[in-house]
C-alpha cells in the first residue's frame, strides 16, 4: 500500500489538518499519526485545495511535437497545480474520430503526470462544415464529453444547432470560440479602438465574440443544451452571459488568465507575446471581467495554454502565431489579482479552478472536496511566496511566456495527482529528475 501523509495544511485557506492518503484515496482527516512507511508532506502554513482542473490546453500532440508534448504539457501542468487538463482539437490530425480521442487519452496516461481528457472537434477538420464523430468519441474509451473547433468558430448557426442537439443524450457540451469570421476575420489581431488604430494592426471588436454568444446562448435556450463559452473577454459578453443564466438557459463560461491581468496597451511595443486570440481588451473589459468572475457570472479560470515554436512566435506582431503559455502561472496570477484584492478568497478558487471545471467537463472524480473518501488529488500553495517568472525555467518545450520577469505572489508548492507527489519545488531537483524521466519516456511512446 502507498501511503503518504500531508501534514498541517490549512484546507481552503481555514483550519489546518493533516491528511492521510493511502492507495490515491484520502482516508483521514484530521490528528494523523504517520504510518511507519509513509511519505510526509510538511505543508506548514499552506493552503491546500483540491487539484486544479484547465477546461482549455493545446498540447500540440499530435503534429506539431516541436512546440509541446503530451508529456511536456503534463509536466507543466503539474508544475502548476493542475491534476486534468483538457486538450484541445487543433492537433495534425484533428482530434475528429474515436481513436485520435483514444491515442491522446493514451499518451496522457502513459506520462502519468495529470488526467490528460482530450476535447473532440465539433465539425470534422475543424472547417465548419459537417459534424465530427460526436456519438462515436462519446462512446470511445475516451468518453469525450467536451467538443470544441477550438481556434475556430462555430459560426453556421445550423450546425451549432445540430451539435447542440447532438452532445445532449449524452450529456455533453459544446465550447466555443466565438469570433464571427465576418466581424473579426483571421487577419484581426488587436482590439479594435485607439490602440490598433494608432498601431495600423488589424481590429478585432468586440462585437465579434458578442454576437456569437448572444446567438448560442439562444441556441441553448431553444435546444435544451448546453454551451460553453471559451475565453470571454469583453464586459459585454460577461452582460450577455448574466442575462442568459438569469434566464436559466444551461450556459458556463470560462476566462484566462492573461485576460484578467493584461490590457491591450501592451501591444504598443509590438511584442508578439501578447499576440492572443481573442485579444487583450482595455481596462475596462479587464475590469468586468474580473467582477464577472467574482460574482459567479463567469464558472471557471481556463489557461488556453497555447506553446509555439520560436520561428512561429518571433515574428512581426501581424505574422506571429496567436497565443501564449499558461499552466505554470495560472494560479498565481489568480492569486494576484484577484486573491490580494479580497475579490476571491481560497474556497472561491477552488470552486473557479477546481470543482467549477470540473463539473463542466463532466470530471466526477475531480474537485472533490478534501474529504475521507474522495480520490486524492490535491494542489498545495503557498499565498505568500513570491515567484519572478523566469521563462526559460518552463517545463513546456516553448517560452512564448507573457510572465517572463514578471514578480507574483502566490505559488504552488506541490501537486499530488491520484495519491502520488508529481511536483515539489521544495526537492526541485528530485522532481525535475522524475518529472524528465517521465517526459522522455512520454514523448518516445
Amino acid at each position: 500500500m502507498n501511503r503518504l501523509v500531508i501534514r498541517g495544511a490549512r484546507l481552503l485557506g481555514a483550519h489546518a489538518a493533516d491528511l492521510l492518503v493511502e492507495d490515491g484515496i484520502i482516508t483521514d482527516v484530521g490528528s494523523v499519526s504517520a504510518p511507519a512507511d509513509a511519505e510526509v508532506l510538511d505543508a506548514d502554513g499552506l493552503v491546500a485545495l483540491p487539484g486544479l482542473v484547465d477546461l482549455h490546453v493545446h498540447l500540440r500532440e499530435p503534429g506539431r511535437e516541436d512546440a509541446e508534448t503530451i508529456a511536456t504539457g503534463s509536466a507543466a501542468a503539474a508544475a502548476g497545480g493542475f491534476t486534468a487538463v483538457f486538450a484541445m482539437a487543433n492537433t495534425s490530425p484533428v482530434t475528429d474520430t474515436a481513436e485520435a480521442a483514444e491515442r491522446v487519452l493514451d499518451l496522457g496516461r502513459a506520462c502519468g503526470l495529470t488526467e490528460v481528457v482530450p476535447v473532440g472537434a465539433v465539425t470534422k477538420g475543424l472547417e465548419g462544415a459537417e459534424l465530427a464523430e460526436l456519438g462515436l468519441m462519446a462512446r470511445s474509451r475516451a468518453r469525450v464529453r467536451v467538443f470544441s473547433d477550438d481556434g475556430h468558430c462555430v459560426h453556421d448557426a445550423r450546425i451549432m444547432r445540430r451539435a447542440l442537439e447532438y452532445v445532449k443524450p449524452f450529456g455533453g457540451v459544446i465550447s466555443q470560440h466565438a469570433q464571427d469570421p465576418r466581424l473579426a476575420g483571421r487577419e484581426a489581431c488587436c482590439h479594435e479602438g485607439e490602440v490598433s488604430g494608432r498601431l495600423g494592426l488589424p481590429g478585432w471588436p468586440g462585437i465579434a465574440e458578442e454576437s456569437i454568444v448572444a446567438r448560442d446562448v439562444m441556441l441553448a435556450r431553444h435546444t435544451g443544451s448546453r454551451v460553453h463559452v471559451a475565453h470571454v473577454s469583453t464586459a459585454g459578453t460577461v452582460e450577455v452571459i448574466r442575462w442568459a443564466k438569469a434566464q436559466g438557459i444551461d450556459v458556463t463560461a470560462e476566462v484566462t488568465p492573461h485576460h484578467l491581468a493584461l490590457t491591450t496597451d501592451l501591444l504598443l511595443g509590438y511584442d508578439p507575446v501578447y499576440k492572443v486570440n481573442p485579444p487583450l481588451r482595455p481596462t475596462e473589459d479587464v475590469e468586468a471581467l474580473r467582477a464577472g468572475l467574482a460574482d459567479g457570472t463567469i464558472d471557471a479560470v481556463a489557461t488556453d495554454h497555447a506553446p509555439h515554436a520560436r520561428h512561429d512566435k518571433e515574428h512581426a506582431f501581424v505574422d506571429a502565431a496567436f497565443g501564449m503559455l499558461g499552466l505554470e502561472t495560472a494560479l498565481s496570477v489568480v492569486s494576484e489579482v484577484m486573491v490580494r484584492p479580497g475579490l476571491l478568497g481560497w474556497a472561491d478558487v477552488a470552486r473557479v479552478m477546481s470543482s467549477a471545471p470540473a463539473r463542466i467537463g463532466g470530471l466526477a472524480h475531480q474537485g472533490r472536496e478534501l474529504a475521507i473518501g474522495s480520490p486524492a488529488h490535491i494542489t498545495l500553495v503557498d499565498p505568500d511566496r513570491e515567484v519572478t517568472v523566469d521563462a526559460a525555467a518552463s517545463r513546456s518545450r516553448s517560452r512564448n511566456n507573457p510572465w517572463h520577469g514578471h514578480t507574483l505572489r502566490g505559488a504552488v508548492l506541490a501537486t499530488v495527482h491520484r495519491g502520488r507527489v508529481t511536483h515539489d519545488v521544495r526537492n526541485d531537483a528530485g522532481t525535475r529528475r522524475e518529472l524528465t524521466n517521465a517526459t522522455t519516456s512520454g514523448a518516445d511512446l
